[in-house]
């Protein structure tokens, strides 16, 4: 190649390097002139070799300060197209301050959350006292302190979550009953709240995971009366005064008598729960006289309170987590 040749690669390089738009292409243009493999430049400095002694020289030095003279370029131009980038940047992504401020979404308790908190409330107003317990319950206390029949369906793998012979998640929250009352002294108020888990088909009021409260007393003198008014106070502090309460006779064996408890208010009547006068074989298996003490129990459901509260028709709605329905409450 004759002087003449590089002089016009000079020109034809510091013109490209010119017109450059973006960092890619000057990264293409640096592969072009001064790649190791291919590089214009870099044959040139390879060719230097098959010349003329007496050439060699002259020549490699204009090589030599071709490359500097490129590499100078190459770096002044990739600074300046940095900077413009930068400018461009700040334009398009620069916020305006004089515009308002977007106020930040926010949270607030799931029907569900703001349930349990209301019934603690009115609770602890009639001066029970909260008491929990774990959800991975024995045998002992789930089923046989609560007075079940060995021949109960409900003992059965098909009914219960079993996860040993021993444990399982427990169906009811009637199991803390059995769990605490060795250790208390009578008379006393107790409730709890928690999580069920029962072998039961999801439909529209059912659910294999659900919530349940558990009311018990024991103290000298109680009566259905008591039961009765509790639970009426209860169901009007929830749902509202005009709320009507029924029982109905019904089969549970840890209580005696045993009722199932319905509320109605302007609708059709929804089952909350079951109820009933303490059994005297619960008393006795905890070591509380039942010929000196007497006590109630009632446990309901409270996924069901939401749903008559605040009229969803699906239990599943609840835990779906859509916020198109959650953002509602």
């Amino acid at each position: 190649m004759t002087m003449t040749n590089l002089d016009d690669l000079r020109a034809a390089a510091r013109a490209s390097i010119a017109q450059a738009r973006t960092l890619a292409e000057l990264e293409a243009l640096e592969t072009e002139y001064l790649g190791r493999r291919g590089g214009k430049v870099s044959e040139l400095m390879r060719a230097i070799g098959t010349l003329p002694p007496e050439e060699r020289p002259a020549f490699g030095q204009r090589v030599n300060a071709l490359r500097d003279d490129l590499v100078v370029l190459l770096r002044q131009r990739r600074e300046e197209l940095a900077r413009l980038e930068t400018t461009r940047r700040l334009q398009t992504e620069q916020i305006d301050v004089t515009l308002p401020g977007r106020v930040p979404a926010r949270g607030h308790p799931h029907p569900l959350v703001q349930t349990f908190q209301r019934v603690r409330e009115i609770l602890t107003g009639l001066g029970f006292q909260e008491v929990d317990g774990p959800e991975v319950e024995e045998y002992q206390f789930n089923f046989a302190a609560l007075n079940y029949p060995e021949e109960h369906p409900a003992l059965d793998e098909q009914m219960s979550f079993y996860l040993t012979d021993t444990l399982l998640m427990r169906t009811q929250t009637t199991a803390l009953q059995g769990r605490v009352m060795p250790a208390l002294t009578p008379p006393f108020r107790i409730f709890t709240l928690g999580r069920c888990f029962r072998y039961d088909p999801v439909d529209a009021t059912h659910s294999h995971t659900f919530h349940q409260v558990d009311v018990f007393i024991v103290d000298r003198v109680v009566s259905l009366a008591d039961l009765k008014g509790t639970l009426v106070t209860f169901a009007r502090e929830m749902f509202g005064p005009e709320t009507e309460v029924r029982f109905r006779p019904d089969f549970f064996p840890f209580v005696e008598p045993g009722a199932e408890i319905a509320i109605r208010r302007g609708e059709g009547w929804l089952e909350l729960g079951g109820a009933g006068m303490i059994h005297p074989n619960v008393l006795a298996r905890v070591g509380i006289d039942p010929e000196e003490w007497t006590g109630f129990a009632f446990g309901l459901g409270m996924d069901r309170m939401p749903m008559r509260r605040y009229g969803i028709e699906d239990i599943r709605l609840l835990f779906e987590n859509d916020l198109r329905m959650l953002r509602q409450f």
